[in-house]
């Protein structure tokens, strides 16, 4: 498991569409980027932005905005475990208040994640 502890506070916010480029943001309640580094949030499920159910996306996008709450302005630290088949780094995210997939669990907007934790396909 590799760490990145960034020291410098995080400027985030909700990621713009393509095609523009990523560098720092949010793009859904489980998917950040950091430095270009796309993460996905280990042990959670954050509803799907496109999702149909519009109580769904009504909670997608709750997912998403908490998420940068929790990290604008903070300091990360990043528990990497791996990659998905997607390319994706699979990681903790932490604040100096904890975990940040652990919070939108606690909050009920995410669920959690019961599948593979490498999840290919």
């Amino acid at each position: 498991m590799s760490l990145l502890l960034s020291a410098a506070a995080l400027a985030i916010a909700v990621c713009p569409p393509p095609p523009a480029r990523r560098e720092t943001c949010v793009h859904d309640g489980d998917t950040v980027w950091i430095d270009r580094e796309k993460i996905r949030l280990l042990e959670i499920d954050a509803p799907e932005l496109d999702a149909t159910d519009p109580n769904e996306r009504r909670r997608a996008i709750l997912a998403r905005a908490r998420l940068v709450a929790l990290l604008d302005g903070e300091a990360v630290i990043i528990r990497r475990d791996g990659h998905d088949c997607f390319g994706r780094t699979l990681a903790r995210i932490e604040t100096a208040r904890g975990d940040v997939g652990q919070a939108l669990l606690r909050e009920g907007l995410a669920d959690a994640y019961r599948g593979e934790q490498h999840p290919c396909g």
